[in-house]
């Protein structure tokens, strides 16, 4: 099934943490696990990527390194900072808030 666009957006920053809480990662990386975990309804662009790890990275949700990948090209890692992991908590539970709110309108149980 195809998803919406705009249903995205809101989310994706929420993912790109909720990967990096469990380890460091580089960009491509983050690419292929999210469409691997997510049974490829989530395939994000380059494009959409780096902008918001740069947004993450400034908002000091995430921290980068550069180390050398074993082809000799210097790689940038992300990880989650302590920061990171409040806000990821706090999207989590503002998440399941709205799920749940949006499920109740959708299956009348309100």
């Amino acid at each position: 099934m195809k998803i919406d666009k705009s249903l995205m957006t809101g989310s994706t920053g929420m993912l790109i943490l909720s990967l990096l809480s469990r380890e460091e990662m580089y960009g491509y990386q983050m690419i292929t696990e999210l469409a691997r975990r997510s049974d490829r309804t989530f395939e994000l662009k380059e494009g959409t990527l780096y902008p918001l790890l740069h947004t993450l990275e400034a908002e000091g949700l995430v921290s980068v390194r550069e180390k050398e990948a074993d082809t000799g090209r210097m790689r940038k890692y992300y990880r989650i900072t302590k920061k990171g992991l409040k806000a990821l908590e706090e999207k989590k539970e503002e998440w399941a808030f709205f799920a749940e709110k949006v499920n109740a309108v959708l299956c009348g149980t309100n």
